[in-house]
């Protein structure tokens, strides 16, 4: 498997706000390091639930620069350089490879609906700036576009495009690009609710935000099938599960920052449009956390 720097649980870190929705740094490299010291494997900002969309270029670079240097070598980074024109997805993507990131991930973001042919070059003409390998990241629910297993697989043709993400939440996806392509595929999973059911189906790894709020109970998932423990898998997924869907459904910059701020760290501000978390919903999470330390 060529070109794959990632396995187990790659953390997503939320992009923190100040009072004046400027992005605070200071606290966001703190973030970075609460995620690498609870043993996540790998790092990704500027996901859906680090707003990348919400930021300007210069937001993006900062926090670019910020994540590595926070990490500095002790696992890899994975970095979110998603635009709506490959001319800009391109200036990210080299940025993100000259800061020093291991690999970068890209879903495909466009007013108009894109054909198969426009996104296999939209892909291919970022690789072809780059030498670090490329995630393609599939979730139709923020980018707009669902990219069939069939248009999945012409992308891994690219060559350093090496990794997938699915995120639909339909895990025969998964199994259709195990049985298409083999054991060297590597795909991830980033529908939470599916974490299970998306390592007995082959998945490499598992990308989330829950790990600011569970890191214990993620990693032990990861563990668990590692070692071929599948009971165990079960009683540690069910267990998590039910947080899981609270995140997903409710917004991962929102729910994330109310279950950092229940667990009694600084979750920053959001920016606008994104508001907190209604105080039920607050109340909702708090019981549900409060559960899992018992």
């Amino acid at each position: 498997m060529k070109n794959v720097p990632f396995k187990g649980i790659i953390a997503y870190p939320i992009t923190p706000f100040d009072q004046n929705e400027k992005v605070n740094i200071p606290l966001f490299k703190k973030l970075v390091e609460r995620l690498v010291a609870s043993g996540s494997h790998g790092i990704a900002p500027l996901g859906s639930t680090g707003v990348l969309p919400y930021l300007s270029d210069e937001e993006k670079e900062e926090v670019i620069e910020s994540t590595i240097k926070q990490i500095n070598g002790r696992i890899p980074t994975l970095v979110g350089v998603s635009n709506l024109t490959t001319e800009k997805t391109v200036h990210h993507a080299k940025f993100a490879e000259n800061a020093g990131a291991d690999a970068v991930m890209i879903i495909p973001m466009s007013y108009w609906k894109l054909t198969d042919d426009e996104i296999v070059t939209h892909y291919d003409t970022v690789a072809s700036k780059i030498s670090i390998p490329i995630m393609a990241y599939n979730n139709p629910a923020t980018g707009g576009i669902d990219m069939s297993p069939t248009l999945l697989k012409r992308l891994l043709e690219i060559p350093n495009v090496t990794m997938i993400k699915e995120s639909t939440g339909d895990v025969q996806r998964m199994h259709y690009l195990r049985k298409e392509l083999g054991e060297d595929v590597a795909f991830y999973n980033g529908s939470n609710p599916l974490a299970l059911a998306a390592f007995t189906a082959g998945a490499k790894g598992w990308c989330t935000a829950a790990p600011n709020l569970i890191p214990e109970l993620n990693i032990s998932l990861y563990k668990a099938i590692e070692n071929n423990q599948l009971k165990e898998a079960q009683d540690i997924f069910y267990k998590q599960v039910e947080l899981l869907k609270f995140i997903v459904a409710k917004g991962l910059p929102r729910t994330v920052k109310a279950g950092l701020n229940i667990l009694g760290e600084d979750g920053g501000n959001l920016r606008s449009p994104l508001k907190p978390l209604q105080q039920s919903d607050i109340e909702e999470l708090k019981t549900i956390i409060n559960h899992l330390k018992n």
